[in-house]
């Protein structure tokens, strides 16, 4: 099947899937989207029953989508930069130190706990996974994506600083994620005993540090040129030519690109950057087309996550592996912000329920399973671990997704706040 033909098709399932949630279902859009997909799933599977030759059809058809390659090489880029755009920069400046504190000590707490626990599960078991193997699957398993849980979050008035936390970390966990999995990747690879822990630690620094670096000189790069001109069709292709332009180079430098991407899209999304680098028209537009650009591949990225379903080989012998393994991530989660909330509790501007609520508020995405099914197939057990990596997204977004609502009215009942009205 040629490109143009596979997008045609992807595009048309993710109107569809949108449509029937909209008119049917009426739940947020990223999680309405993949409960229609795989609902579409579950029902392309019962008809292998009916139709064997038909259903393996179609199961090639989407073996042939590489997931990974769609999301790390096309999609991210444009997903972190949007999601960036529209966060309140000022607000994220208010809550930095514990946005930072989640989204770097976290993560990496995070992987060490998830690992941990995964090795010693496995063991008893009998599956022989090992300890490096085990970190693996911690580093692409911690990252969080705010986008499922945005649509809820929005109808309530929370206290912002709850808000800001659980978006900004998901931006900057994203790409902290990365550099960790890389890192952990490449001790797999080579051996632990070719790698030293100092060229590990430079690894992180010239990933990130050089990511965040790219991504300022990048930000106010396209502020300048931005301010520079009054045309808003430039300056919409302008913003584009950035962030895939500027993507580009940093994977040929070998610095994170996601980081880059975060950075530039809150120095180019300030209120007060906008201000006085676009009109009011360019800013609108600008505003407008990546909300729009945003809506597509993140309904593009979920009809991807629910058809992944036909090619993800679950063993029904193993399914309280996968339940063992969603309350490991779920328990490390937690301690994972619990333990830097605790000690850095009289800087941090959040109350006590807020562990809890990021805990649960922390759903695992595309970048999970495209960083599970970038692993190499020369490494053991490379299918298990693309098989719990699904077992947690499924549960994450649709059993935290769906019950989020509940958790928020229970932790700030009806007379702290009262839902917005459209």
């Amino acid at each position: 099947m040629d490109l143009f033909t596979l997008i045609t098709l992807l595009i048309v399932a993710a109107a569809f899937f949108a449509y029937l949630n909209t008119k049917v279902l009426k739940l947020p859009d990223a999680i309405g989207i993949m409960v229609v997909s795989l609902s579409f799933s579950l029902v392309l599977i019962g008809l292998n029953a009916i139709n064997p030759h038909w259903f393996e059809l179609v199961r090639q058809t989407i073996a042939e989508i590489d997931f990974g390659k769609a999301l790390f090489d096309v999609m991210l880029s444009f997903l972190l930069f949007a999601g960036a755009f529209h966060t309140d920069a000022a607000q994220l400046r208010v809550q930095r130190r514990s946005v930072m504190l989640f989204a770097f000590v976290g993560v990496i707490l995070s992987t060490a706990l998830v690992g941990t626990g995964l090795y010693y599960a496995t063991q008893s078991f009998d599956l022989n996974l090992s300890y490096p193997l085990c970190l693996l699957f911690g580093a692409l398993i911690s990252p969080t994506d705010p986008i499922a849980v945005l649509g809820i979050l929005t109808k309530f008035k929370l206290p912002e600083s709850v808000k800001i936390n659980i978006v900004g970390e998901s931006l900057f966990n994203d790409g902290v994620g990365v550099v960790v999995f890389a890192s952990i990747y490449q001790i797999i690879q080579n051996g632990a005993e070719s790698v030293t822990a100092g060229e590990i630690a430079w690894l992180f620094v010239e990933e990130a540090g050089g990511g965040v670096l790219f991504g300022i000189a990048l930000g106010y790069a396209l502020y300048w040129i931005l301010r520079s001109i009054n045309h808003y069709q430039t300056e919409v292709i302008i913003t584009v030519a950035g962030v895939m332009g500027g993507y580009l180079l940093a994977q040929k430098l070998h610095i994170s690109g996601p980081l880059a991407m975060v950075v530039a899209g809150l120095l180019v999304g300030d209120h007060s950057s906008r201000k006085d680098a676009m009109s009011h028209t360019t800013e609108e537009y600008v505003d407008k087309f990546w909300e729009l650009v945003d809506g597509i591949l993140n309904a593009l990225l979920f009809v991807l996550i629910g058809i992944e379903l036909l090619v993800i080989d679950f063993q029904s012998t193993q399914w309280i592996i996968y339940l063992i393994v969603v309350l490991i991530v779920l328990l490390s989660r937690y301690l994972a912000i619990l333990i830097p909330f605790t000690l850095a509790r009289r800087w941090l501007d959040l109350d006590k329920k807020a562990p809890i609520l990021l805990t649960w508020g922390g759903l695992r995405g595309g970048l999970s399973i495209a960083m599970a099914l970038s692993i190499h197939s020369s490494i053991p057990y490379k299918d298990f671990i693309v098989t719990i990596t699904y077992a947690v997204v499924l549960f994450s977004v649709i059993g935290q997704g769906l019950t989020m609502e509940l958790l928020i009215r229970r932790l700030y009942p009806t007379d702290e706040q009262t839902v917005e009205q459209p």
